[in-house]
């Protein structure tokens, strides 16, 4: 039986609004000045990750998926379901909406639509997100798009480190400059792109925008997601469960110390937001973690042990 966690390979995209801090915070070897995206936990089929270790060591992440489901608690699907993904937010991201998973198969032929969330890993003193619009009708959202009225439209909310943001399908959004999250989400990569400050790729073109599919799949007018933090274990491992909610469950966990038993409740997906320590599985194998690894513990491990110094985030599909 498979007993030990299976540490990835980031995938790296280039964004016109990326920057070099994935290089200079976690060390990673990025392939351009803008990269924008870290991909570290993915089976999308445009990113798949590696596995680094191991008896699966070579195979990407969807492979594992596909022929090695007792690894995943034995969910049921053809796609893997979520995706992690550290942004660098050099500059504004395009404000955005997705879809929920109805019209991302009838009408993109994603097998998911995309609610996501984001933990602020850091981010410039004054630094905003977009989080929804004060359009109270379609009719109302329309007239406003139709006449650049984007200030007036746009709902402005101030961040700073270690806020937590949730972000359903259907709500308008971006992340503001200055800006590195760690996203969790659906796996999926249909976005749609409400306004873009008139910004023009590489080859001098206006970046396309896709008005009609965002006002179709748009909240409006726009509710705040409501929930509520929840805190558990104790000085040597605070957990926050952040959100719980229809396709994911997301923790924060600060490790200071030795965690004798850490119960495995699916399988896990784990970040390494910063410091360093030492993972045990079920009493016997042992495995280093450090600050910008990524991983999974298979649901075949049952319970692990911890110690050392780190901050992470870790997801589960809510199963």
């Amino acid at each position: 039986m498979y007993k030990e966690p299976i540490f990835l390979k980031p995938v790296f995209k280039d964004r016109i609004w990326g920057g070099t801090k994935l290089r200079e915070e976690f060390g990673y070897d990025i392939p351009t000045e803008t990269t924008g995206e870290c991909w570290g936990i993915s089976a999308h089929s445009h990113g798949p990750s590696e596995v680094i270790n191991g008896p699966l060591k070579g195979k990407t992440l969807d492979q594992v998926w596909d022929k090695h489901r007792e690894l995943f608690a034995d969910q049921e699907g053809e796609d893997f379901p979520l995706l992690v993904k550290i942004l660098d937010a050099k500059t504004d991201l395009s404000v955005q909406v997705h879809p929920d998973d109805s019209y991302a198969r009838e009408v993109e032929g994603e097998a998911f639509g995309k609610t996501e969330c984001w933990y602020v890993i850091n981010c410039e003193p004054g630094a905003e997100l977009v989080y929804g619009h004060h359009a109270n009708s379609k009719l109302q959202f329309e007239q406003m798009v139709a006449e650049n009225r984007w200030d007036e439209l746009l709902r402005k909310v101030s961040i700073k480190p270690g806020d937590f943001v949730y972000v359903p399908n259907g709500t308008i959004h971006a992340i503001g400059a200055g800006t590195m999250i760690l996203e969790t989400q659906q796996s999926s990569d249909v976005t749609y792109r409400v306004y873009d400050y008139d910004r023009r790729d590489d080859a001098g073109n206006p970046r396309e925008l896709h008005i009609e599919k965002s006002i179709e799949v748009a909240m409006i007018p726009h509710v705040d997601a409501d929930f509520e933090p929840v805190l558990s274990g104790n000085e040597d491992l605070r957990m926050k469960k952040l959100v719980r909610e229809n396709y994911f469950t997301v923790y924060h966990w600060n490790l200071a110390g030795s965690v004798s038993k850490i119960e495995n409740p699916a399988y896990l997906l784990v970040s390494v937001l910063d410091g360093e320590g030492e993972l045990k599985v079920e009493g016997e194998t042992s495995s280093s973690f450090k600050k910008g690894d990524h991983f999974i513990l298979p649901s075949t491990i049952k319970n692990f042990a911890m110690n050392g110094n780190a901050r992470f985030i870790v997801s589960h599909p809510t199963i």
